[in-house]
C-alpha cells in the first residue's frame, strides 16, 4: 500500500499466467507469470525473473489452469499469489 499524504492508496498489479511449450525436461511446459510487465518463471524455489520477451509458443492460461498445473507438478497453488511485484 502506498501513502499519499494522509490517505492510503492501494495499488493492485494484475498477474497474467502463461504456459510455455512442452520440452523433454518439462513435458507439461513451464508456468510463466507476467506482473507489471516483468516476466517470471516458476522454479522449484519460487518465482525467477526472466529477461526478454515472452517465449515463442507460450500461451495464456486461466488462474484455474495455472492451479491445475501446480497440483499436477506438486507445487502449492498458493505460489500463484506470490508473483513478485516490480519496483
Amino acid at each position: 500500500m502506498k501513502t499519499a499524504g494522509s490517505t492510503q492508496v492501494e495499488v493492485k498489479v494484475d498477474v497474467r499466467f502463461m504456459r510455455a511449450e512442452p520440452t523433454m525436461a518439462f513435458p507439461r511446459g513451464r508456468l510463466l507469470a507476467v506482473r507489471g510487465g516483468r516476466l517470471h518463471v516458476l522454479a522449484h524455489d519460487g518465482w525467477d525473473v526472466v529477461g526478454g520477451a515472452r517465449p515463442e509458443g507460450a500461451r495464456p492460461v486461466s488462474r484455474a489452469e495455472a492451479e491445475e498445473w501446480c497440483r499436477y507438478e506438486g507445487a502449492d497453488p498458493a505460489l500463484l499469489d506470490t508473483v513478485p511485484t516490480p519496483g
